[in-house]
């Protein structure tokens, strides 16, 4: 398992695999440590995630520049993922117990009638490259906090992102087994979701991967939450703030070297306008500063791996030769590494990659459209339904408008983002179940409808 440098074409480590005899050894560790990890109290399990957080922001620097290695992120992203990812153990470490305390239900009288809210066991996270350690705390902040154990299956170019996350938990006091790292390829999932020891599990990937996991666990009646691909919509409503919007909406489709599910990817303007917002938009677009993503300054690295990168540059080819116009872009870049260039696609057709499918690197489509119900067709006009993001000065507008968005997450005068006090997640192929907030906790527990009759109270009214 190669772990490669994509800005220098590099090879930085190579590590073994785990063999079948290693997988198994690592279940039935996750098996044992369970038992005992579900009988901590509350107050420890927040005790221990607060500790994981101050062993990120403790090694911030290294985990960032692991990141930026082995996928190409920026690494000012790679810091602020870092931040991010002790933000998610830190609220978690408050709230915890507050999102499992029993939920009271009154019923009848002599009977404390209560939901319990208990782990399930050890659960399995399918994890990808993009956002390699957030798209893992996300899960593993909750829960962990909530007594489950987890075993991360992370994708194949990231293994020393893997390691390095397994690293937090050890170095934050978590019994061994608690949290562990499986370096295996794609074809050991389906074994280790059907085996018995596994109580659940979470993907984060394509639209094929998810129904792949999500047949999996349904065949052996285990949860599962699925976190799919997206083509974000971004929505430009005539009295717009222009300058804003093509600001926020280049930052919306390029954060992430344009390599994110809940990126800005369909940019759905108003006539009135468009002129304006093309001329801005394109000015953004053409300003990011594309180089080396261990400098500082930069804007744009690297695709995550060469084959990515020649992907979607076939994307924009075949979209173009369906008839699409480039207007930016559209070529990658005459260098070593795997670069390839903000890009802009107008008069975009339906049925060409850029109009139906997830364009996963810097490239925007960008439709035109006559009034609000059309832009509200066209921001549903397609399989996904991540999130959205709306522009317009009209509040009430803007509500009108987004309770139409058939998403799971819409933002107004904002770009899409994950923030662990809200829900997260989508609809259509987009996936189901939540992540974060109250709602993620709660996704891989048991919800147990207590009943308790008091005795006393019986004899008495018998008597």
């Amino acid at each position: 398992m190669e772990s490669l440098n994509p800005a220098t074409e590099e090879v930085i480590e190579t590590f073994d695999a785990d063999d079948e005899r290693s997988v198994e050894e690592k279940l039935q560790q996750a098996h044992e440590t369970y038992e005992e990890w579900k009988q901590q109290p509350i107050e420890e399990r927040q005790r221990l995630i607060s500790k994981a957080g101050e062993v990120l922001r403790e090694n911030k620097q290294k985990y960032a520049e692991i990141m930026t290695k082995e996928m190409g992120k920026p690494i000012s992203s790679a810091v602020s993922e870092v931040e991010k990812c002790a933000w998610v153990c830190d609220y978690y470490a408050e709230h915890a117990g507050e999102f499992l305390q029993d939920e009271r239900i009154g019923t009848e009288p002599g009977v404390e009638s209560y939901i319990s809210y208990e782990p399930l066991g050890p659960v399995l996270a399918v994890m990808p490259w993009n956002f390699p350690f957030w798209q893992v705390f996300r899960f593993a902040a909750p829960n962990l906090t909530a007594g489950n154990v987890g075993l991360l299956k992370h994708a194949s170019n990231v293994p020393q992102c893997a390691l390095a996350i397994q690293e937090v938990f050890e170095e934050a006091g978590y019994p061994e087994g608690a949290f562990t790292t499986l370096l295996v390829g794609s074809d050991t999932v389906e074994d280790v979701i059907s085996d018995d020891r596994i109580a659940a599990t979470t993907l984060t990937g394509s639209t094929g991967a998810g129904r792949s996991i999500g047949e999996n666990a349904g065949k052996n009646l285990k949860n599962s939450v699925l976190e799919l691909g997206g083509s974000d919509p971004f929505v430009v409503l005539p009295d717009a703030d222009i300058e804003d919007a093509a600001q926020t909406g280049a930052q919306a489709r390029c954060i992430n070297n344009g390599q994110s599910c809940i990126a800005a990817k369909r940019f759905v303007v108003h006539d009135d306008v468009y002129d304006e917002f093309m001329e801005k938009f394109t000015e953004e677009m053409e300003s990011m500063t594309i180089g080396d993503p261990m400098d500082e300054d930069t804007d744009i690295g690297p695709q995550a791996r060469e084959d990515l990168m020649e992907g979607l540059h076939e994307q924009v080819e075949d979209s173009i030769e369906a008839g699409a116009s480039l207007e930016l872009g559209g070529e990658p870049l005459d260098r070593e590494g795997a670069y390839y260039p903000p890009t802009i696609l107008t008069d975009v057709p339906d049925e060409s990659p850029a109009g139906e499918d997830e364009m996963f690197g810097p490239v925007a489509s960008v439709f035109r459209v006559s009034d609000t119900e059309e832009a509200i067709e066209r921001a549903n006009k397609i399989r996904f339904g991540l999130g959205a993001s709306i522009w317009t000065q009209d509040k009430t507008q803007a509500k009108e408008v987004a309770r139409e968005i058939e998403s799971g997450m819409v933002f107004v005068n904002e770009l899409v983002k994950s923030d662990p006090r809200l829900p997260f997640g989508g609809v259509k192929d987009s996936g189901y179940g939540r992540e974060l907030a109250h709602h993620g906790i709660h996704e891989f527990v048991n919800e147990k409808t207590m009943w308790v009759t008091d005795v006393s109270d019986t004899d008495e009214m018998v008597e």
